[in-house]
């Protein structure tokens, strides 16, 4: 960012095929999926670095083509889990709605995972899908540092709904946040094959 150096702006793009049974009278549910699409910006700091970076695997009879265009520039890493369905509703396509938003830039390989081609506005009705969504956004870089070591660092939640009653975002703020899926406990649990030798194994 120009005005603030040191800081980078990510923008990151969640797809998200979401699948439901639609029941018509009294007969057999027919399955049907959608797309759902959600936008997050955050700004990271990732300092400054211009320096080249060369590596030893190279090739000895052209340019080095696997570092030649790459410095030490930080690169955007996102780690999410499956979401969570807060509220889900069908309503006719006349109904106004807030979110409402044509989509015209879908990567194909987002189209190739659905059987049939999505339909963007011809529909009579609507499924309107409320996700919470747990996500860590960082940024990551090459550097030499010397640092002292601490245990895994728990993110805050962010939510930036409103205080209301009968709110998916109210109910996805009282969710705890997924430690363990993100980071794996650092020693086995005891089991009746644990031997009782192993410090730490059996209590």
């Amino acid at each position: 960012m120009g005005f603030n150096r040191g800081f980078y702006t990510v923008d990151v793009r969640y797809f998200y095929r979401v699948t439901a049974d639609a029941f018509v009278g009294a007969a057999r549910p027919v399955e049907v999926s959608g797309l759902c699409v959600f936008d997050k910006r955050v700004i990271l700091f990732g300092s400054e670095g211009t320096a080249k970076i060369f590596s030893s695997q190279t090739s000895l009879d052209g340019l080095d083509e696997q570092h030649i265009r790459q410095s030490n520039l930080p690169t955007a890493v996102v780690e999410v889990v499956d979401p969570i369905v807060l509220n889900m509703k069908l309503v006719d396509v006349c109904e106004c709605h807030h979110c409402d938003c044509e989509l015209s830039d879908i990567p194909p390989c987002i189209c190739g995972c659905f059987n049939s081609e999505l339909c963007c506005g011809s529909e009579s009705k609507r499924i309107y899908v409320t996700l919470g969504q747990f996500s860590i956004i960082r940024l990551e870089r090459d550097s030499q540092l010397l640092m002292p070591v601490y245990d895994y660092c728990m993110p805050e939640k962010e939510c930036a709904c409103g205080n209301c009653e009968e709110d998916p975002c109210e109910i996805f703020r009282h969710v705890k946040f997924p430690v363990n899926e993100f980071f794996p406990p650092s020693a086995p649990s005891a089991g009746p094959d644990c031997h009782p030798q192993l410090k730490g194994c059996c209590s």
